[in-house]
């Protein structure tokens, strides 16, 4: 198994913003959307945190399969938090959805959440510690969570193949971008250990294809 090879912590270069912002992960935003309320039906009025928000769609999404929640996505990046807030308005769920350009490390909400989630955030964190101790001092205890990432290959050349076979018709940024952020991803067991260094016992690691990791459950 290859080492890890980090990258940037914050998207903040113009072109790579562009070309995720312009990406279609409309089939996979919407499954991970539909797996949090599968997985936590009858949440009433929730606020739901969302770490490395992005451009917006997952918040976006969220507001629109569920009536009465609110949502506000974190982003350390002020020209995706531009992109989200232009798409929330476009959407016409700017007051449910709201976003914040912030580190997840300086989050410091009026009160906390009830529930937390994250879509790829954590392959950009150089130490994952400092983000599995946010996820369980954010919300409120009992807070159901979900968080979903890539999960490292075995080398550079699995890697490619990962690249080469999911976005052979993407542009050459996002590809670039898709290779080096599966470097910089993590293995299960990885995630298993970070969730038992931090005695975060109530959540559980899933695998549910040969690029991502899912990690569910509830923080106390």
């Amino acid at each position: 198994m290859m080492k890890r090879v980090l990258e940037p912590e914050v998207m903040n270069d113009p072109d790579q913003v562009l070309a995720y912002a312009q990406a279609d992960f409309e089939e996979e935003n919407q499954s991970f959307v539909d797996q949090f309320f599968t997985r936590y039906p009858g949440l009433e009025n929730p606020h739901i945190l969302d770490l490395g928000c992005g451009p917006g769609d997952i918040p976006i999404r969220m507001a629109r399969r569920h009536a009465t929640c609110r949502v506000t996505g974190i982003d350390a990046s002020q020209p995706m938090i531009a992109y989200a807030e232009q798409a929330v308005q476009k959407a016409g769920l700017q007051e449910r959805v709201q976003f914040l350009c912030q580190r997840f490390q300086d989050v410091n909400l009026s009160s906390p959440p009830d529930a937390i989630i994250s879509n790829s955030l954590v392959h950009h964190v150089p130490n994952p510690l400092r983000f599995w101790y946010s996820m369980k001092m954010l919300p409120k205890p009992g807070s159901p969570v979900l968080i979903m990432d890539l999960l490292r290959p075995e080398s550079p050349e699995a890697a490619q193949a990962i690249v080469d076979e999911q976005a052979a018709s993407e542009p050459e940024q996002l590809r670039q971008d898709f290779y080096h952020s599966l470097l910089a991803a993590f293995t299960e067991d990885e995630v298993a250990a970070h969730l038992a260094e931090l005695n975060l016992s109530r959540l559980f690691v899933d695998v549910p294809d040969d690029r991502h990791w899912v990690v569910y459950g509830q923080v106390f």
